[in-house]
């Protein structure tokens, strides 16, 4: 009770900032009318077909060969953006070299990039007779129109959210500090695991959250170089779209139902694990 009263106190505590009513209102007005609303739309569709025909739809084969494509490869794609994604950020906030303000425009490339521009960009790349794809099919390594390919474009589509999320908080870090930690006879690989891992990995982790999601509902960029075969390179996303083309629309708010559940219940444990490492380190 005591609880209560104190927090019940403390929503009624006047405010610096005058019109929370009214800011609240509009935000969860919003919010409802922008996501809540078509996704309960998206779940009811899906609901209509009855028990029996959901659970046949989301037990197909196909239907999940197109789900664990497009989660893995997102997973992975968000994880090898978060290696590279961190060394790039790295080098543009603390060194100076010639072409450096052309390098911090081309990570931004993919954001205002035509999807559909991209995947034919790089499925020209790692085709077969492409400038990257021919060394490599002639090493047995084929990119294009396999998994590999649809890994490729999303790590290509979600390397600028890591970067971008993680160089303000690297521009933040003092050049004394990590000289500090050296005097005090520290290595280069416990400064970086003891001064510099610590403060950057909760926007590591943001990043990794904003490419994943980015990743997963990917289409555009991804068509064109995965291949699109059945069972072995068809993402989720097109399987949605294939079945709205046939008029299977309870079908594709069944694919959809499934993406959305997964994702959400992804990125709420990824969110659980950031808000407790934020605590630890103290972030808030």
């Amino acid at each position: 009770m005591i609880t209560q009263a104190r927090t019940a106190a403390r929503w009624r505590q006047p405010s610096i900032l005058p019109g929370f009513g009214l800011a609240l209102g509009v935000t969860l007005a919003a919010l409802s009318l922008i996501v809540l609303i078509p996704l309960a739309g998206l779940v009811l569709k899906a609901a209509s077909i009855g028990p029996a025909e959901f659970v046949a739809i989301a037990r197909s084969e196909r239907t999940i060969a197109a789900l664990r494509l497009s989660f893995g490869a997102a997973f992975l794609a968000a994880l090898v953006n978060g290696i590279f994604g961190l060394l790039i950020a790295w080098v543009l906030v603390r060194y100076r070299f010639p072409g450096r303000r052309i390098v911090d425009a081309a990570v931004d490339l993919p954001f205002a990039m035509p999807t559909a521009v991209a995947g034919i960009a790089l499925a020209s790349v790692y085709a077969p007779n492409g400038w990257v794809g021919a060394p490599l099919d002639a090493l047995g390594l084929k990119v294009a129109y396999t998994p590999v390919g649809v890994a490729v474009a999303l790590v290509f589509i979600g390397l600028p959210f890591v970067v971008r999320t993680v160089q303000p908080v690297l521009e933040e870090i003092e050049p004394e500090v990590e000289e500090a930690a050296a005097l005090l006879g520290a290595d280069r690989a416990r400064v970086v695991a003891t001064v510099i891992l610590p403060a950057v990995m909760p926007a590591l982790l943001t990043g990794f959250l904003l490419a994943f999601a980015r990743a997963v509902g990917e289409y555009g960029s991804v068509i064109f170089i995965a291949g699109n075969v059945p069972l072995v390179s068809e993402i989720a996303p097109l399987l949605i779209v294939i079945r709205l083309e046939q008029f299977d629309y309870a079908g594709a708010a069944v694919v959809g139902v499934l993406m959305l559940t997964a994702s959400f219940m992804l990125i709420l444990l990824l969110n659980l694990l950031h808000g407790g490492m934020r605590r630890r380190l103290g972030h808030g």
